[in-house]
Formats: C-alpha cells, sequence, structure tokens
C-alpha cells in the first residue's frame, strides 16, 4: 500500500536514511502518482542528498497537484537557493508566505534571497540593514523544523582549503546561434541508455553512466534561461550533442553563469528575404582562434574510418549504401528485407517491385513460418 510506504519514507527520513526514504517515496508515487504529499517527502529527501535539480522537479509536481501545499514552495524555494536560482527562489517564498503569512521561514528566506538578487543586480538597497561584515561571519548549514536547510544561521569563519578540480572524464563545447546553444559533449561509443539529460529553466544536468566506470555529471547554471520543452538531444557514436532553446535571441558569453560577466547583447538574426546571413558565434573557454569547420570535418571523418568487426561493420556497410542510394533503390531495400523476412536485401527495384521476395536462407538452414 501507498501508505504503508509513505509511513517507511518518513520513518527513513528521520534515521537519517535519505537514500531509502527517496526510494521507498519513488515506489509510493508509482502506485499513488497524485499523492502531492509524496513528491514534497521526496523532494524534502533530495535535498538533503544535494539533489537539488531533482528537488525543484519534485516540488514542482507537488504545486502542480495541490497550489495551497505551502511546505512545497519551501522546499522549491530551498533546492532554488543551493543552484543559485535566486529569482525563482523568491517568487516561491512569495506564493507559500501568501498562504502562511505567520511562519516565519518564509520571512527569514525571502530576506536572504533579497541579499542575494541584490548582490548579482548590485543594487544595495536591497540589503538587509543588519548584514554583517563578510569577513566576520559565512553561513554554515542549519535545519529547520521541518528538515529542510537554510543559510541563514551564521558561525565563526571557517577556513577554506584549496581544491583543485578533477580533469572532466569528457570534453565538452558549445556554439549559438540567435535562438539555440550547441553544447557537445565529446563521448565516444557511449550507449544511448547509458546517457540521461534534463532541462530546467536554467539547469543542463547530464549523466552518463557506463557500468564498471565512474560516472561522468556535468551540471552547469546556464549564462541564460532556456525553454525545457523545446530542447532536445542525440546521442551519436563520437559525440552527445544537445541543443538549448534559448528564451530570448541574446548572445551567451559563456555557456555557465557568473556573477562577474555583463549583461548580454542582443543577437541580431538575419530578416526575413534579407540577402545577408549572420554566421553562428562559437564562444568557448579555449584559447582563442579554433577552426570549428576543421573540427567538425575531424569529427566526421573519425566516423566514417571508424573500424567495426561483425554485424556492427555489416550494418555500417548497409547503412552507407541506403544513405547514399537514390529513391528507387531505396525501396527496393526496404521492400526485399521486409518481404524476406530479413535473408535478402537487394538494391535492384526493377526486379523487386514486380514481384514478391522470398526468402533465401543460409545453406544448410530452412526458412520456417511461425504458427500463432
Amino acid at each position: 500500500m501507498a501508505s504503508d510506504l509513505e509511513k517507511k519514507a518518513k520513518e527513513a527520513f528521520m534515521d537519517d536514511n535519505f537514500e531509502l526514504s527517496v526510494d521507498l517515496c519513488t515506489q509510493a508515487i508509482d502506485l499513488d502518482p497524485n499523492n502531492a504529499d509524496l513528491y514534497a517527502d521526496r523532494a524534502q529527501a533530495n535535498i538533503k542528498l544535494k539533489n537539488y535539480t531533482e528537488a525543484v522537479a519534485d516540488a514542482n509536481r507537488a504545486i502542480e497537484l495541490d497550489s495551497s501545499m505551502a511546505k512545497a514552495y519551501l522546499r522549491k524555494a530551498t533546492a532554488c537557493m543551493k543552484l543559485e536560482e535566486y529569482q525563482t527562489a523568491k517568487a516561491a517564498l512569495d506564493a507559500g508566505a501568501s498562504l502562511v503569512p505567520s511562519d516565519s521561514r518564509f520571512t527569514n528566506l525571502i530576506k536572504d534571497c533579497n541579499d542575494h538578487i541584490a548582490e548579482e543586480t548590485g543594487d544595495k538597497t536591497m540589503h538587509s540593514a543588519q548584514s554583517a561584515p563578510p569577513s566576520a561571519v559565512t553561513p554554515v548549514e542549519s535545519h529547520l523544523s521541518d528538515g529542510t536547510e537554510s543559510d541563514s544561521i551564521l558561525s565563526q569563519k571557517i577556513p577554506q582549503t584549496l581544491v583543485t578540480p578533477a580533469k572532466p572524464k569528457y570534453r565538452h563545447e558549445y556554439y549559438q546561434k540567435p535562438e539555440v546553444v550547441v553544447v557537445t559533449i565529446f563521448a565516444k561509443g557511449v550507449p544511448s541508455k547509458n546517457v540521461s539529460i534534463e532541462f530546467g529553466e536554467q539547469i543542463l544536468s547530464v549523466t552518463i553512466d557506463v557500468p564498471g566506470e565512474d560516472p561522468y555529471i556535468f551540471q552547469p547554471r546556464l549564462f541564460g534561461k532556456i525553454i525545457p520543452e523545446k530542447c532536445r538531444y542525440d546521442v551519436l557514436l563520437t559525440k552527445v550533442e544537445i541543443r538549448l532553446a534559448k528564451t530570448e535571441a541574446i548572445n551567451w558569453t559563456s555557456l555557465e553563469f557568473s556573477r562577474e560577466i555583463t549583461i548580454a547583447q542582443k543577437i541580431n538574426a538575419p530578416s526575413v528575404g534579407g540577402t545577408g546571413t549572420v554566421r553562428p558565434t562559437y564562444p568557448s573557454s579555449r584559447p582563442k582562434g579554433i577552426d570549428w569547420d576543421k573540427l567538425e570535418a575531424q569529427v566526421k571523418k573519425e566516423e566514417k574510418e571508424e573500424k567495426l568487426e561483425g554485424d556492427a561493420a555489416l550494418n555500417k556497410l548497409f547503412r552507407g549504401i541506403y544513405q547514399d542510394a537514390d529513391e528507387d533503390t531505396r525501396r527496393a531495400m526496404r521492400k526485399s528485407f521486409v518481404e524476406s523476412h530479413g535473408t535478402v536485401l537487394s538494391t535492384n527495384w526493377k526486379e523487386v517491385g514486380a514481384k514478391k521476395v522470398e526468402g533465401t536462407p543460409p545453406d544448410g538452414m530452412e526458412l520456417k513460418k511461425w504458427e500463432y
């Protein structure tokens, strides 16, 4: 029963077993997918596991099912603040505070949001008059009564240890057009089933989990906002290509958000019927001077020259023939393959189109029809 699983999930959360809590909530959701409390509870556990993107998605679903659930707005705001999505967090807090005006948790977090937004925009008037000097204190994690986290408690400054980031497993590049940003992750030979990609309001979450290897996780906060439902991705032989649909036709001066980056410039898209064309810009964190046309040609050459064996090599040969063939040849290949149950592949449409293609099994084998 979903109620039994929900109870066990709460017990696991109280025992600080947050992974089990998420798993039990997921099982309960499978049985009762319209229970807003289950999504709110899973969001709470995901916050503890620092799965902030998943927590936002769960909180959004809880709000969709029950727009009067104050704790769902609180958990969405908490996760968004961890992702530095302060504008989105502020909107969630305002909505939640209107439901429970006496709850001081919303008031405190709204004050924190205003401070962060002021830092981003340079508007000093939004800062609280009681803000302490940054050199005197630093925020530490504290627990609210419902298990969510806040940065509103301050303690003595803790010395920071400088850690050199590890080199990423896969290299990535990106380029952009007025309406889209194309991100390429050079992951060769990765099956599509091992690639998981999610899109948020200003978040891209990429996970490549190949059995026997450490998972590759790429979760940048993007320079600008995107339209998740219009974004898509393709897993190819040598790379993963991701297309991000911009909400505005502005020039991204980097892929990832940074407070030090100035306001982006509008991109002038070519007018309809005009004679001029606008060449896409290719900003990158790598040194300037990259020949993108040469890089694309090199990738295509690697795909073409990739040495395969057995069925993989044969399939590649057939794909090459089909891709370069005219329409009659393609029709012949499709008709012969289907009618012969995969035993004949002909390119002669005059011959194939005039009659049904009979199956031709290999020597020493017999073609039999299945009886249902």
